[in-house]
């Protein structure tokens, strides 16, 4: 355990007594008038987050969230709307309350849209840049009116704050987004997160006094300088679960479907004659505490091999391109000699079925190793464990010590990834092999930008794959982490899929590698991303996508397998017209503007580039939000506005008590921080008393 979970700890105390928000704000005023909406701890049922007052044992119910997602799917493209609606159960009349939700969507989508519903009348949200955004939605705040705001906080974790929610009232926010569909192996899959899981924080506490802190359970730090943003207070699993969820699909594949699978969720699937599907949850609606996964794969002989679609939008053509590498007898594995070093995360957060997923997969992977083969094994949580000193030969002596060593791994600590994936890229194979680095964690970090630094200059001739473990990994770091490092991304989400994901990320291990690929025919004035196609494995598409103001009629798409060159040309013209390119081609260029930026670019450079592509497509993005106002204030200036931070529930497996329990052999430093933290409490509650008393006077 680190001293974060201290922290921690005294930050529960807080949230539990400062009614959800860390704002040292006296939480006393007008919910001193207490009514008959009061309840005691007997009366709630389920989940809920109450708010103290001023009678003992009476409490004010806080606001509640329950979200739709709908989605829909044609060929590659899916468009969501997703419909967050924020209840202020309290029937006080002065029980004015703000709510802030964070929560995850796909690292991938491209969020475009915001609609703020207050019973009849919709405002429709505007983008702008992300700090005139919050200055507005403060200052209508502090105004009374009604107003909402969605954040970018990573490419996979966002913000949704609503303030002056009246008592009694719901107000709904609508956020739309667009992704493409993933295809792989020979299926095409759909994610949608409903969980940010609890992140390990490192680095040493800070406050900066320029920017206000969120209101998560961690403190900022010098290495995750957002940290309050990204750990929105966690419900103890002992108090049921909240944030129910209720999902709709429809699904256009484009051609007849031969499987359709939902491993995670129970659902029902209604066949339309039209060849679509409408796919909702069996359950009207269940907890965001895991990831909703969709798969499907077309019937025999049906696999694409080329999709080509086109937009044209003001004086700009846009061209989406997808060209499957060829598989079959003529391409057979070949055998290569590797040396594979694996690291497994044996943090806290790894509880539970996690570390039982992680060790299957591990002893799976091992079995796979041949006599020509090289390996070494590392385990990480607050330390890092080497098995051998340096990578050795594949023997019985090496390989049964190494199943004994993983046989007996357990989950506790800190997740300290950073010596462990620089341990792991350290040194070189020799030439005769090559090296893979497999990383399986569930990448709960949130020090994402410092790791992909650190794969990006020490990667050298190793390629990094990485297995997602778990209910809620999280993909950003785990997607990326494995673009930068020119490999490939699983993930395994349950105990059962473990075979079958080993197996197919051994099938893209053991394949030749479709590299130095390149597009040709196309002139300067054409954008395309990625700008650099990565390599590719077995049965992973080209994918890419083109901007200009007039496209080839034809491209020629080049590669090598192994040593024997492979070639495949491609027809732009006459292509069926899809809307929504433009949209995927922002944000592939703002992702691509952002990785520039971790290659040392000027921030200030990198930060108007991305606005002059997020502003006139309406992105959300690092520096973009989207806010709506009502123009009407409705909150008397003389009533006060609680903040509350909308918990979520612990992603389905972990442990809670291995992530926030207080340690047990903690030492004596680390008790005087607790005790340093235990009296600053004390005397905040002693000014919070004070302040109500002179209130009241």
């Amino acid at each position: 355990m680190t001293r974060h979970l201290l922290l921690r700890a005294t930050l529960a105390l807080f949230l539990s007594l400062g009614a959800g928000s860390l704002s040292l704000a006296p939480a006393c005023g007008n919910e001193l008038e207490q009514s008959d909406q009061t309840i005691s701890l007997n009366e709630v049922k389920g989940g809920r987050l109450l708010f103290k007052t001023a009678q003992p044992g009476r409490f004010l119910p806080a606001p509640t969230l329950k979200t739709d997602v709908r989605i829909s799917v044609t060929g590659l493209i899916a468009r969501a709307t997703v419909s967050q609606e924020f209840l202020n159960p309290s029937l006080e009349k002065d029980a004015w309350a703000e709510g802030v939700y964070v929560f995850p969507l796909p690292e991938t989508a491209a969020v475009d849209h915001l609609r703020m519903k207050i019973g009849e009348r919709i405002i429709e949200g505007q983008i702008k840049e992300k700090a005139e955004a919050k200055k507005v939605y403060e200052q209508a705040k502090q105004e009374g009116k009604r107003a909402s705001l969605v954040e970018q906080e990573r490419p996979n974790i966002f913000t949704t704050s609503v303030a002056n929610i009246g008592p009694g009232e719901r107000i709904t926010v609508e956020i739309e987004y667009q992704e493409t569909i993933r295809y792989d192996q020979g299926a095409f899959s759909l994610r949608f997160p409903m969980v940010v899981g609890p992140r390990y924080i490192p680095g040493t506490a800070m406050v900066m006094e320029d920017q206000p802190p969120g209101n998560g359970w961690s403190l900022d730090t010098d290495r995750v300088p957002d940290a309050s943003r990204i750990t929105p207070p966690v419900q103890h699993p002992n108090a049921g679960p909240i944030n129910p969820v209720s999902l709709n699909i429809d699904l256009a594949p484009g051609f007849p479907l031969g499987k359709l699978e939902s491993p995670y969720h129970q659902v029902l699937t209604i066949a339309e004659p039209d060849g679509r599907q409408h796919i909702t949850l069996r359950e009207d609606a269940v907890p965001a505490d895991r990831d909703f996964v969709l798969t499907w794969k077309p019937t025999a002989g049906q696999a694409p091999t080329l999709s080509v679609f086109r937009e044209q939008r003001g004086n700009e053509q846009y061209a989406f391109l997808m060209a499957m590498p060829p598989i079959g007898s003529d391409h057979q594995p070949t055998t290569v000699a590797r040396e594979t070093i694996f690291v497994i995360d044996t943090s806290g957060s790894m509880s539970g079925t996690s570390i039982e997923q992680a060790r299957a997969a591990l002893l799976l992977a091992l079995n796979r190793l041949t006599a020509q083969d090289r390996f070494n094994v590392i385990q990480f949580n607050s330390v890092t464990h080497v098995l051998f000193s340096q990578a050795q030969p594949v023997t019985p002596q090496t390989l049964r010590k190494a199943l004994h060593y993983v046989d007996n791994l357990k989950a506790n600590g800190g997740t300290e990834i950073l010596p462990a994936l620089k341990m792991a890229l350290k040194g070189s194979a020799p030439t005769s092999h090559l090296r893979q680095v497999i990383f399986l964690t569930d990448g709960q970090v949130g020090n994402e930008d410092e790791l992909f630094e650190i794969i990006r200059t020490q990667l050298g001739t190793s390629r990094l794959f990485t297995i997602g473990i778990g209910s809620a990994p999280n993909s950003h770091f785990m997607r990326k982490a494995a673009e930068f490092g020119r490999g490939t991304f699983t993930h395994i989400g349950s105990t059962s899929e473990v075979q079958a994901q080993m197996d197919a990320i051994f099938r893209k291990l053991e394949r030749p590698v479709l590299t130095d690929l390149r597009i040709d025919g196309i002139d300067d004035r054409v954008e395309m991303f990625p700008p650099r196609i990565p390599d590719l494995y077995e049965g992973e598409p080209v994918v890419v996508v083109l901007k200009g103001p007039a496209l080839p009629e034809t491209v020629t798409v080049q590669g090598l397998i192994g040593s024997a060159p492979w070639t495949t040309s491609i027809t732009l013209k006459h292509r069926d017209p899809r809307e929504g390119l433009s949209v995927f081609w922002a944000r592939q260029k703002i992702a691509a503007l952002m990785d520039q930026q971790r290659y040392n670019q000027d921030e200030a450079a990198t930060k108007q580039a991305v606005l002059d592509v997020a502003l006139p497509h309406h992105l959300v993005s690092k520096y973009t939000s989207l806010i709506a106002v009502d123009v009407t204030p409705v909150r008397p200036a003389d009533k006060l506005l609680q903040t509350h931070a909308m918990k979520t529930n612990l992603p389905d497996g972990q442990d809670y008590q291995a992530i926030f329990g207080l340690p047990q052999t903690a030492t004596s430093g680390q008790l005087q921080i607790l005790l340093g933290l235990a009296t600053l409490l004390a005397a905040w509650l002693t000014w919070n008393v004070r302040a109500c008393r002179k209130r009241i006077a």
